[in-house]
């Protein structure tokens, strides 16, 4: 068989299981995209565990319309200034999410920019986008994904109930709001609401964080204790803070076979 190159749409399947494992998969990386574009409230609407219908709205910087054409074609990125890959201070930079996302779903992204009079939509429907169009829309944006996978059934197979599909994407959401204290988040499925942790205000850093981590693992974990109780407690929630944006530690050289040996 001779070497061909592959279709663009093909492609980007190919990409989407490398980044969209299972609904989770897509709402970790959506609510990322929110949090960049420094969002205060980010609002999931799943149906049938996310295998239906996901939506991500957030009242984040937003995007033009000459932004979401590009935001639906892959390595374009709003979050490298330049060709700098060391300083990295965002939750993503690769550009390749809402494209992975769209060329296995039928996706509709929804924008109104900072200090701009219209709002805009553009969709992608198993890889093929169709043209920027006016929208109905305050600040900010909403992505909505519509029958996920529906462009390779193969990997439906794959998912487990729609419970099952529900509680992996409960947990990445809890995941992202541990480290993001001063975001409030809510999360949904077929009408039902399972998760809302209102916004920290009025706290310092430390408080704020101890008041998520008590809302997401329990009252217990903020309950009344002594001081010293309280101050370890805040220690560790700082701990788990910078252990969220920590950037991956460099693994030593390894040792060559003949030093082992020779020991």
């Amino acid at each position: 068989m001779p070497i061909r190159r592959l279709p663009d749409n093909l492609v980007n399947r190919i990409a989407a299981g490398e980044v969209v494992e299972r609904p989770a998969s897509a709402v970790k990386e959506l609510v990322e995209n929110a949090l960049d574009a420094g969002a205060h409230e980010v609002e999931v609407v799943l149906r049938d565990g996310g295998r239906g219908f996901i939506s991500v709205t957030d009242d984040g910087a937003g995007m033009t319309p000459e932004e979401l054409e590009l935001a639906v074609e892959r390595h374009c990125t709003s979050k490298l200034a330049d060709d700098d890959l060391v300083r990295i201070s965002t939750l993503g930079f690769r550009g390749e999410a809402l494209p992975s996302i769209g060329a296995v779903s039928r996706l509709t992204v929804t924008s109104r920019a900072a200090g701009a009079e219209d709002a805009w939509a553009i969709r992608v429907e198993g890889g093929k986008p169709y043209p920027v169009e006016p929208a109905a829309r305050d600040r900010g944006t909403r992505v909505e994904v519509r029958d996920l996978f529906y462009a390779t059934p193969a990997r439906l197979k794959f998912l487990k109930t729609a419970r099952t599909e529900l509680d992996h994407a409960i947990d990445a959401l809890q995941r992202l709001a541990m480290a993001h204290p001063r975001v409030g988040f809510t999360l949904s499925d077929d009408g039902r609401n399972h998760l809302r942790l209102p916004a920290a205000a009025g706290e310092d850093g430390g408080a704020a964080r101890l008041k998520r981590l008590a809302a997401v693992m329990g009252k217990d974990f903020g309950a009344e204790r002594p001081a010293h109780r309280n101050r370890a407690r805040g220690n560790a929630a700082d701990r788990l803070h910078r252990a969220a944006h920590a950037e991956p530690r460099q693994q030593p050289a390894p040792v060559p076979l003949r030093q082992w040996t020779a020991r």
